[in-house]
């Protein structure tokens, strides 16, 4: 009997565990579709409820399907600081034609990914009829800017200065006092078409300069430039002469007291050691030295702050070239007898030389300098010099009517390449962060102004006596006030951005 018992006891206990496992598979298909069709709310307890005054966290995918983590923009929201909800009308309107879209626009996936739109440019939807950007007020930072594509476009506000109220204008390019009768060529301004470029400050000039010597160094186109800045300035604060020295006023320094800055200008044309040809016939071709600087100006370095320089012209004059006692070649010197090379290879080892000089003196061990390479400015001569008409264009060409080529663009190419491998060199020596250098790159920009020149006019009235078949002209120099007052406008503000970098 208990044999039996337990028999039957271990034949249930082997039909449970034989069908326990089909009983269980038939019910689980159901308890899921049950949950899954009427799913029911779990009662929120305590340890939830502590959380239930914070504001959800959003994600956002992009196009990409990449899950991102919500933008700066968006933190500074949920802390109360911004709210991207206070939009302007026309940003809601747009929102209201495309709420069926999820697509957020460009400007928005460029926020959410943490990009920042590109600081060269103005908020869309800015710039005027012509398709250029307004000009920035005076009081916004500069951006980073290419500064040479742009167009001459008229202005009637016209220049800052003229003949009569700036005593520092070089009597050749003084064209108002001189009788040139059109004056359109004063109403013109640069404007780029990617950024801004504000009219000239002067207050601003000399605050950023306070204190310090700002020198140009090169040659007549250096000059020309300087006493553009001078009347500019003057606009302001009439600047006092402390020291002249050399034939037609080669040597030069001023004082602005209302801010204790100092301007000179050293007559340079080579930058490196030269010695010019002479009037007499003795030797008609210049003598280059490639291993040494100019000493008229490199004696002084140590107390200049900020030097600007500017050469170009003076070297399609014959000339023989040596690295110390040896003869490197010659440029269409006479009557020597050395090999014949192109001047656009030592142009640019002129340029080499000097900016590596500057890096040496003023760097590590030096007190620092910024350095400006004004490019080469062409000139617009139609046929010969001394002949009625030589420069007789009255306003500016657009860009379809003239190119940048042949030398004008081979000279300044070669200044371009010198300030970046200066600029590499730099990048290179960490010991070198006192040393900054820009290239103010006007070659195109002067390329488009045949106008600006004085022709005829370096001279007072050269037609009161009538049309004279000959007579000299300047088509190289510019009319003050005239374009080249642009020039120290795009330098005003290469130094403003020197400034908001130097206090990062």
């Amino acid at each position: 009997m208990g044999i039996t018992n337990q028999w039957k006891s271990q034949q249930h206990q082997s039909f449970i565990k034989k069908f326990l496992p089909y009983v269980f598979y038939a019910i689980l298909p159901i308890i899921i579709l049950r949950l899954y069709f009427y799913p029911s709310s779990l009662p929120q307890t305590s340890h939830d409820n502590q959380f239930s005054s914070f504001s959800p966290i959003s994600i956002t995918t992009t196009l990409s399907s990449s899950v991102s983590s919500p933008s700066v923009a968006e933190k500074e929201t949920e802390n109360g600081v911004l709210d991207p909800r206070s939009k302007p009308p026309e940003e809601k309107d747009s929102e209201n034609r495309a709420s069926h879209s999820r697509t957020p626009p460009p400007e928005e996936k460029e926020s959410r990914n943490g990009v920042l739109p590109p600081a060269s440019g103005p908020p869309k939807g800015k710039e005027g009829g012509d398709g250029v950007f307004p000009e920035r007020k005076e009081n916004e930072p500069p951006s980073i800017c290419d500064y040479t594509n742009g167009e001459w476009v008229q202005d009637k506000r016209g220049p800052l200065y003229n003949g009569k109220n700036c005593g520092t204008i070089k009597d050749g390019q003084n064209c108002m006092g001189h009788g040139r009768p059109d004056k359109g060529y004063l109403y013109w301004r640069w404007k780029p078409r990617q950024c801004n470029l504000p009219r000239f400050d002067p207050q601003s000039f000399l605050q950023n300069l306070r204190g310090k010597h700002l020198a140009f160094v090169g040659d007549s186109m250096a000059r020309n430039q300087l006493e553009s800045l001078l009347c500019m300035l003057s606009s302001l604060s009439h600047p006092k002469l402390v020291y002249s020295k050399g034939d037609d006023n080669k040597f030069r320094r001023w004082h602005f007291p209302t801010h204790s800055v100092t301007v000179s200008v050293y007559w340079s044309p080579f930058l490196v050691k030269g010695i010019e040809k002479r009037n007499d016939g003795t030797q008609n071709y210049n003598k280059l030295f490639f291993d040494s600087v100019d000493e008229k100006w490199d004696s002084d370095l140590d107390s200049i702050d900020m030097v600007v320089l500017s050469i170009g012209h003076w070297y399609l004059h014959p000339a023989v070239y040596f690295d110390g006692d040896l003869v490197l070649g010659c440029h269409a010197a006479e009557g020597v007898n050395c090999t014949e090379i192109e001047f656009f290879d030592v142009f640019g080892k002129a340029f080499n030389t000097t900016l590596k000089s500057i890096i040496q003196r003023k760097g590590s061990q030096g007190n620092g300098i910024d350095v400006i390479v004004t490019t080469f400015s062409p000139h617009h001569f139609e046929g010969q010099w001394d002949k009625f008409g030589a420069c007789p264009k009255t306003k500016p060409y657009s860009e379809d009517e003239k190119m940048l080529e042949g030398m004008d663009a081979h000279m300044r190419e070669v200044e371009v390449v010198e300030v970046e491998k200066a600029k590499a060199m730099l990048n290179a020596n960490i010991d070198s962060p006192k040393v900054k250098i820009a290239a103010l790159d006007v070659t195109k920009l002067a390329m488009l102004r045949p106008d600006g020149h004085p022709g005829p006019y370096m001279y007072p009235f050269p037609f009161k006596n009538g049309i004279q078949e000959r007579v000299q002209n300047d088509c190289v120099h510019w009319c003050l006030p005239g374009p080249i007052d642009t020039w120290n406008e795009i330098m005003l503000e290469i130094m403003k951005g020197w400034q908001i970098s130097s206090m990062k």
